[in-house]
């Protein structure tokens, strides 16, 4: 029909019976195209809705999508449904469109200018303003935060009516989800000022909470001037608590914040001038009206947090609970011990796993009742051997030197110990002061400048790399740069490789990193080659897209060991990002490359890339561990284990579970390992977050790997057993491997265990797993940073997060001497005679659990049935058995933990500090480490005494003083 108001009417009875008659309006879609396209048409909105819904029936939706747009006012987004598919209409085209305006306004950001179709942002902004006026302000955050529209982010977050909860929100979004670094940083900077214009339009002073997530937008977007402000002003003031906020900020950022960080925000309190602390016109409002000091106390208060950020009162603290709080089961080092005779591998296996078991402890027991056992370590065993004394005395920095004394070198030409002794003393040196030098930094590099044997000198770079971490020193750089050219051997250059890498950690230096891969060209070394590629990898850590071209320059190289460094480059450079065009990366190559170590390192590299998210790797991997090539497998076992490592995730254990039978040694190895890092912390009762019980897996396995080492097994696999019943019960069984928390990656734990998979080629990498555990506990301090006598509320039964039981020894049975046969002539003549004896005497009554005599069975009353009745009574707490007299305790519904608490990951979540205490945490929800407390009670505060560490090697207590009997 040509008449207008004829199609119209038609075009409104097709709109209503669109859903039932769709297929017969297809056959007329041509016409009502050409309506919908005839701009002078006045019913072409009309009938482009209806061309709409019938290609959305079609599932064409890109059409359906463009013919909605070309509706207007038509497509009415709130109309009411009369029918399911009506329904399903609206919400598709909606999806759609945020879907194609998302990709367009990404498209824009990342590459050139792409005109984004005004029609698509009218039915997006309508889409915000239906969810803001319905209340629904995350939902209108996140899409604002898809779409990049920082104007809807703001009005959702400002008209919330929670702006706190919704900047954190924010935060925790831009750390796990948004991919750009670009985008995140500016996100990041755009909420800084949205936090800032809310907290102006508060009345009173701000929160603790405002400078704590202030402070989480600072370091990722490392701004040290304005947190240098920030925590001068915070001292500067009268308030004691915000005095206590600045010290938690110290305790956070010395726990997390990168290195180079810590180090500008160091120099830059050490220089301020305590009048001047204020004077910033940008800062004049956020201490609300409280005076300012500006008298010594304000440099005593300053000279605290820098005590703070150096890391050792940290150090303190958490040395003094592992070693307070040890828990570790000697039976099953000594179960190892005793599973083999003088092999090499066990042993050396079996040392290790006593370094894991008591690392951060100070705790060298094992090693010192059992020095005869360890004279059979030579060589590199024996510089492992010693190494170990690092992993655990880690931490202990007072006492290092002496501690490992007796193996150092000696300065006075004097003949010391073994080399291989002496190189893994300064190896163990390095462990305990990772990332905390000071004086043994310069110690360690005269060793690496002077060094002529080779055992020494590598051992000497291992322990500098560890002390000079991420301090990016130039100076030290050239220094390691130049004797690295210079180094023939390949342990020793390696050792030097390494070392650049580690001083080089995170500090992008894209020249650097391409003058070393210009110098590997000429290395002739394999192990050297690889420890280069490997410091490259070091060097663009966090570097996320600005390390994209060197990578794939190294990813198509011809050499298979730098397109193995290529794949570690793809793991540290987008470490924690859940980048897809990393992980596109290394799924391609971990299914072509020709070189098994290649294809092995691309699907490890999976698991650092994807450790905040650990419940997508399971169902990344899943196929890759039926993989028909044994490496990829075992990559398979150790990206599990690293993104899902202390979680106890059912979905990883379960893909581990075939791997631990695989036919190939080396594939059970490495899935033995991550089980062990997966069930690290767990018991017989544990649960996972949907409450369903996973403590049998941790039984099995234990068990698992106890029958592997005690029994005739392939000795790789033998490996594998020992070293996860080690990692298993690190720390005393109070620490876990942790790579990230609140968003930040923690760049120490994650090179340790990217050093960690390099055991393949060289078991002395094997310490650097030590650097990833961290302890699990809850430490509160007071302003003076003493720890006060406080409890910790857990609403939870004790069980559930309770130590594993120990091992149980087993006694050897004695051979027992059967009974003295008897014949049948002196049996009756014994048993006459006792009927004869007892035959005037009153029957005795027998319980009824009593054993039978062999007289018993002869009478008829052996069989008959008991007629005693057990009884039971309730109590209140708790059943008791009448009959046998015993307690049956009824577990509580919760308990209480002292200060320094023992708080696994899965505990923290039910944990709070108890609220009718005398103290007051700065933190609402308690987190693992250190938080202040602000003692509000009246009367006086009781402390916590601190632990002596006690060594073997220590002198008797004196005895008491003289005194006259009176």
């Amino acid at each position: 029909e040509e008449e207008f108001d004829l199609q119209r009417a038609a075009l409104e009875q097709l709109d209503e019976v669109i859903d039932t008659d769709w297929v017969e309006v297809a056959e007329e879609l041509p016409r009502l195209q050409e309506i919908a396209d005839d701009t002078e048409n006045p019913e072409n909105k009309l009938a482009a809705l209806v061309a709409s819904k019938t290609f959305f029936h079609l599932q064409n939706y890109d059409s359906a999508l463009n013919y909605a747009l070309g509706a207007g006012d038509k497509f009415n987004m709130d109309q009411e449904r009369t029918s399911l598919n009506s329904i399903n209409y609206v919400d598709k085209v909606i999806e759609k469109c945020i879907d194609t305006y998302k990709n367009q306004k990404q498209g824009s950001e990342e590459h050139n200018p792409i005109m984004v179709d005004e029609r698509l942002e009218g039915i997006v902004n309508r889409m915000f303003t239906r969810s803001l006026n319905a209340g629904e302000y995350k939902q209108a955050m996140g899409i604002a935060l898809e779409t990049r529209r920082l104007d809807i982010l703001k009005q959702a977050i400002l008209e919330s009516g929670n702006v706190q909860e919704m900047i954190e929100y924010g935060i925790r979004v831009a750390n796990n989800v948004i991919t750009s670094r670009n985008f995140r940083l500016k996100l990041l900077d755009f909420l800084v000022n949205v936090l800032d214009e809310a907290e102006g339009k508060k009345e009173g002073e701000s929160t603790a909470q405002y400078y704590f997530s202030l402070k989480e937008c600072l370091v990722f977007l490392n701004k040290g001037e304005r947190m240098a402000k920030l925590l001068s002003q915070l001292l500067a003031s009268t308030n004691k608590r915000h005095v206590l906020i600045a010290y938690q900020i110290g305790f956070d950022l010395q726990d997390r914040a990168p290195q180079r960080f810590v180090k500008e925000l160091v120099s830059r309190l050490e220089g301020n001038n305590p009048d001047a602390m204020v004077d910033d016109e940008e800062e004049d409002d956020v201490m609300g009206d409280d005076d300012v000091i500006v008298s010594d106390d304000v440099k005593e208060r300053t000279q605290k947090l820098l005590k703070v950020l150096s890391g050792t009162i940290s150090i303190e603290y958490y040395l003094d609970f592992l070693y307070r709080r040890n828990e570790t089961d000697l039976n099953i080092l000594y179960g190892i011990k005793n599973s083999f005779d003088k092999a090499a591998i066990p042993l050396h296996a079996t040392i290790i796993a006593n370094a894991y078991m008591h690392a951060g402890t100070s705790v060298d027991v094992f090693l010192r009742d059992n020095l005869d056992w360890l004279k059979h370590a030579t060589n590199w065993a024996k510089f492992s051997a010693t190494a170990s004394l690092g992993v655990i005395h880690k931490g202990n920095i007072k006492d290092s030197r002496t501690i490992l004394e007796p193996y150092l070198p000696r300065d006075d030409n004097q003949e010391g110990s073994s080399v291989y002794s002496e190189g893994g003393s300064l190896y163990g040196l390095g462990l305990i002061h990772s990332n905390h030098g000071g004086d043994v930094m310069e110690y360690l590099r005269r060793h690496v400048m002077q060094g002529e044997d080779k055992v020494i000198l590598h051992g000497a770079c291992l322990g500098l790399g560890l002390t000079a971490l991420a301090t990016e020193n130039e100076e030290l750089f050239d220094e390691l740069l130049g004797k690295l050219y210079d180094e023939k051997d390949a342990v020793a250059g390696e050792g030097i490789a390494i070392t650049i890498g580690l001083v080089m950690l995170g500090s992008g230096n894209l020249e650097a990193a391409e003058n070393l891969l210009t110098f590997s060209r000429e290395v002739p070394h394999e192990k050297k080659l690889r420890g280069i590629v490997l410091a490259i990898a070091m060097i663009v850590y966090g570097c996320e897209e600005a390390a994209n071209k060197l990578i794939e320059t190294m990813k198509d190289d011809k050499d298979p060991i730098v397109r193995y460094g290529a794949m570690y480059m793809l793991g540290m450079a987008y470490c924690g990002t859940s980048n897809n065009y990393a992980i596109r990366n290394l799924l391609q190559v971990a299914v072509s490359d020709v070189s098994d170590d290649v294809r092995r390192a691309a699907v490890t590299n999976l698991g650092f890339i994807l450790f905040k998210n650990p419940k997508q790797v399971p169902r990344l991997v899943v196929l890759l561990g039926q993989s028909y090539n044994p490496h990829v497998r075992y990559g398979v076992a150790m990206a599990l284990g690293i993104a899902c490592a202390g979680t106890g995730l059912k979905e990883a254990i379960d893909i581990l579970s075939v791997l631990a039978e695989d036919p190939v040694d080396y594939v059970q190895q490495g899935a033995f390992i991550a089980l062990s890092m997966i069930l690290n912390q767990l018991n017989k009762h544990s649960v996972d977050e949907n409450g369903e019980k996973i403590g049998d897996m941790m039984t099995k396995y234990r068990d698992m790997f106890k029958s592997t080492y005690t029994k005739r097994n392939l000795i790789m696999k033998k490996l594998g057993a020992i070293l996860a019943s080690g990692i298993i019960d690190a720390g005393g069984r109070n620490v876990t491997i942790c790579l990230h928390k609140n968003g930040h990656n923690k760049m120490r734990n994650v090179v340790g265990l990217m050093m960690f998979t390099q055991y393949w080629f060289w078991y002395p990498y094997l310490h650097f797993l030590s650097l990833a555990f961290e302890p699990t506990t809850v430490i509160g301090l007071n302003e003076q940073f003493k720890m006060p006598k406080v409890e910790l509320d857990c609403q939870a039964r004790p069980s559930l997060y309770a130590y594993p039981e120990k091992v149980a020894v087993e006694q050897k049975e004695e051979k027992k001497v059967g009974p003295r046969v008897a014949l049948s002539v002196s049996r009756k003549t014994k048993k006459a005679k006792v009927v004869e004896r007892d035959a005037d005497a009153p029957p005795t009554p027998r319980s009824p659990d009593s054993p039978l005599s062999p007289f018993d069975l002869m009478s008829d009353d052996a069989y008959a049935p008991s007629t005693a009745k057990k009884e039971t009574k309730k109590s209140d707490d708790h059943m008791v058995d009448e009959k046998e007299e015993k307690v049956v305790a009824v577990e509580p519904s919760e308990f209480k933990v002292a200060n320094p608490a023992r708080v696994t990951v899965p505990q923290l979540a039910k944990t709070s500090f108890s609220t009718t205490g005398d103290y007051v945490p700065m933190k609402e929800k308690p987190e693992l480490g250190i938080v202040l407390l602000d003692y509000i009670g009246d009367g006086e505060e009781t402390f916590v005494e601190m632990k002596s560490i006690k060594r073997g090697d220590e002198e008797v207590e004196a005895p008491p003083a003289d005194f006259t009997w009176p």
